[in-house]
């Protein structure tokens, strides 16, 4: 791709981008939220059409009009934002558009045979081809896209942050099958904020920042982080955490959990959180803990136990009281379960708000964006257009947006799940400020993240999480990523002797 131009009204997203691509090796694309990185790969997909710059393949000029255009060359794209129909199965999402048929009737055990042998061979054969998708978890889904490529007998492959919803295993099996895909001379194009995956996996990598490439050819190995994150952001960040305040947790608990529970995904997690105090759950994917904070704000009705806010006994599953006592909730999916995508910033910001710019049944408009203005500005939202449509921030920005919606409502506790997925290290500094900043005001924290470091950066306290139980309770001071993990397998090992003594017996 050389000298790719891609303009939206009122955005060069792209201006003169090169980007080029070997057989056999991983490229690493990387940049900021907003940098042009989705848009680039659309048009390399046939998404999006370049208003300017030339695209090669095999050495020949080629036009990839339409997404069609692109798998017929051996083109196949796994965007971060899965585009997966919910309501199909497995299979009939990894064969979608190229159905097994004969004489025009479906095969659907010929289109099953093939799906069970693709995850098997991403290392998840539990994964049911005749499962309806939407009943899977984010990670099994992001599988799901990954077999559909692989079905695709792909050239170059192009991976959106293949990483984010996956544990510590996942990501060394999907890092094994890009391996295997190298070794027989696939391309792989590889985005990831996970700048320690780069070294891992990586070959080359091209840096884009504000629609242009800035570096391009660098090796992924030797290349220092800080360099690379300069290269990103035009600045030297510390990619550390702020300073923990010293100051005691004094007062009574603002979140009090006890033996809650919910058949089938966690019992008896009991815990409490002071006013300005950051409780961390770390864990491995599926462990439980995005159900623990689902059920707490109200999202899930537990089968067991009791939430208190302040003191109040909630009403189990009613989100609603859960808002008005002061809790807060930013779910992992913000796309899908926090915003409202074709609404402005400044709806997305005051939709927990709305009773507050109300006059006489009438809701005032002017009001409300002058309350979200304040947020963006106090936030630091880029752009600071509350009038702009949210589906068109950076993923950083779209996630200072759900944040500002509990600002503007003064939650007292604020429920975090995976804070900053799919959040570039610019950004992250940021969020991590303004998380901790939220704890000095009073305000109680609880975070869930899939990067232990993360959790311990941020939090005080941790729980840590493993098939639906709480491992132990430490102060975050006392913990590190190998002694957590430690934790985890340890409860592994054990629910697998009393599984085989159960079996015995």
């Amino acid at each position: 791709m050389h000298g790719i131009v891609k303009t939206f009204p009122g955005v060069r997203a792209l201006d003169g981008v090169d980007l080029d691509v070997r057989a056999g090796e991983v490229h690493c694309l990387l940049g900021q939220n907003g940098a042009g990185k989705s848009t680039l790969i659309k048009v390399l997909a046939g998404a999006h059409q370049p208003d300017a710059g030339t695209i090669s393949w095999e050495g020949e000029p080629v036009t990839l009009g339409d997404p069609q255009a692109a798998m017929s060359r051996g083109i196949a794209t796994i965007y971060q934002e899965l585009d997966l129909v919910p309501g199909l199965t497995v299979a009939d999402n990894v064969f979608l558009g190229r159905e097994h048929a004969r004489f025009g009737l479906a095969r659907m055990a010929s289109a099953n045979r093939a799906t069970a042998d693709l995850l098997a061979r991403l290392g998840h054969p539990e994964i049911r081809p005749t499962a309806e998708l939407g009943s899977l978890s984010a990670a099994s889904q992001q599988m799901v896209s990954m077999a559909r490529a692989l079905s695709q007998d792909a050239r170059l492959i192009v991976m959106d942050e293949p990483s984010a919803v996956l544990d510590n295993e996942e990501v060394e099996r999907l890092f094994g099958v890009i391996r295997e895909l190298t070794a027989d001379g696939v391309a792989v194009v590889y985005i990831s904020h996970r700048l320690e995956e780069i070294r891992q996996v990586g070959d080359r990598i091209t840096v884009l920042k504000d629609g242009r490439t800035v570096a391009t050819g660098l090796p992924a190995r030797e290349t220092p982080t800080r360099q690379v994150i300069t290269l990103m952001t035009g600045r030297d960040i510390e990619y550390v955490f702020p300073e923990r305040s010293s100051a005691p947790r004094d007062g009574e608990p603002l979140l009090e959990v006890e033996d809650l529970g919910l058949r089938g995904r966690f019992a008896d997690v009991s815990f409490t959180v002071r006013p300005g105090e950051i409780v961390g759950l770390a864990g491995l994917v599926g462990s439980g803990r995005s159900e623990i904070l689902e059920t707490i704000c109200g999202a899930r009705k537990p089968t067991a136990g009791t939430v208190r806010v302040a003191g109040r006994r909630l009403r189990p599953g009613d989100v609603a009281a859960a808002v008005a006592a002061g809790l807060g909730l930013a779910p992992e999916e913000r796309k899908s379960q926090a915003l409202l995508l074709g609404d402005s910033v400044a709806r997305n910001i005051s939709i927990s708000s709305l009773r507050r710019f109300a006059r006489a049944g009438f809701l005032s408009g002017r009001s409300e964006k002058q309350a979200a203005q304040e947020q963006v500005d106090a936030l630091d939202v880029r752009p600071a257009d509350v009038s702009r449509e949210v589906r068109t921030l950076s993923g950083g920005n779209q996630q200072k947006v759900v944040l500002a919606r509990w600002l503007l409502r003064d939650c007292r506790v604020l429920l975090l799940d995976e804070p900053t997925r799919g959040v570039d290290v610019g950004a992250r500094s940021e969020i991590y400020a303004l998380i901790r900043g939220l704890a000095d005001r009073g305000v109680a924290v609880v975070v869930v993240s899939s990067e232990i470091p993360e959790v311990l950066g941020l939090a005080d306290r941790v729980l840590v999480i493993a098939d639906g139980s709480v491992v132990t309770e430490q102060p975050a001071s006392a913990l590190d990523e190998h002694r957590v993990l430690d934790l985890v397998m340890e409860k592994a090992a054990a629910r697998s002797r009393a599984a085989g003594e159960g079996d015995v017996a």
